[in-house]
């Protein structure tokens, strides 16, 4: 268990709840419930969920230590684009997750990466992430990088940071793109009222910037090319949407009437670009559009959207 203890200074007249998930960056429901099984009190007493904080009150919240979590290696097919004795470039289908968390223990990509390369793999992001140097979406295939030792991970990791890292993207999305191109430079934070979501937004939030080039026009869609400059979390789903074309097939960012055959947002990590470790020379990898993305290239261009 672990103790932490805040004193409220009366900048805002709000909830203990709400108060909660903002000190603990978690969910107001997560909050909730932490206040509703007792681990967090104020000047000592518990109280509930509602109660409204005070000048100099005094708020302590314990936190359960997570249970050891041991990722179970699995025997899944992966499609390696490259590998030496530093990394791996993976190209990973939709629907797959990265890595283990709530509700996906088994079948992740990292399940996959620990059956097939076993004790060769960087331990930097802990024993759920090992390895995993970069994150895409679960929605999102496409190309990713796997560090196979610290030096490789801290090295590569170094070049994201310093947007000196390749990273093109492909993506059909909602509308009419009148530019041929442009940038998108605005800064994404925590969504203020959906936690699990991301926003633009200048409060708590981080530099983004987005490149993107138009490939081809269809009317109620548009094919374009998308270069990160910045990595945030969710940054091309977010920028697309607030330029007010998102991807289609999104169903977070998107319009409420989802295109359900898409399975998820139509987006495809299709170039990686990066100095090598070892050798300091730049290598860089492609991948083909998979079959759900031409497939959806297909109906645009015959207007059977």
């Amino acid at each position: 268990m672990e103790t932490v203890e805040f004193v409220y200074d009366g900048g805002e007249n709000c909830r203990l709840d709400v108060f909660t998930a903002k000190a603990l960056d978690i969910t107001r429901n997560a909050a909730a419930k932490m206040i509703a099984d007792g681990f967090v009190t104020v000047n000592g007493n518990k109280e509930d969920k509602n109660r409204k904080l005070k000048c100099g009150d005094s708020i302590t919240v314990t936190k359960k230590q997570p249970e050891p979590y041991f990722v179970k290696p699995e025997n899944i097919p992966l499609d390696i684009v490259y590998e030496d004795n530093c990394l791996l470039v993976v190209n990973k289908p939709k629907d797959m997750v990265v890595h283990p968390a709530a509700g996906n223990y088994s079948g992740t990509l990292v399940n996959a990466i620990m059956y097939y390369c076993g004790d060769s793999l960087s331990g930097i992001n802990g024993v759920l992430r090992p390895g995993i140097v970069h994150r895409i979406d679960k929605d999102t295939s496409g190309l990713l990088m796997v560090a196979k030792n610290d030096f490789a991970h801290n090295f590569l990791a170094s070049q994201i940071k310093e947007h000196s890292f390749t990273r093109e993207y492909e993506a059909v999305v909602y509308g009419n793109i009148k530019a041929d191109s442009g940038i998108i430079d605005a800064p994404i934070g925590r969504h203020p009222v959906k936690r699990k979501q991301m926003a633009v937004t200048d409060k708590n939030s981080k530099d983004a910037v987005t490149e993107y080039k138009v490939i081809e026009r269809f009317g109620n869609f548009t094919h374009v090319r998308l270069k990160l400059k910045t990595g945030r979390t969710h940054q091309i789903r977010v920028h697309m949407s607030y330029i007010g074309h998102p991807v289609a097939g999104d169903s977070v960012y998107g319009p409420k009437k989802i295109i359900s055959y898409l399975n998820g947002q139509c987006l495809h990590a299709k170039k990686l670009g990066f100095i090598h470790p070892e050798s300091k020379e730049y290598m860089e990898f492609e991948s083909e559009l998979p079959k759900y993305f031409t497939e959806f290239l297909g109906r645009c261009k015959n207007g059977t959207v």
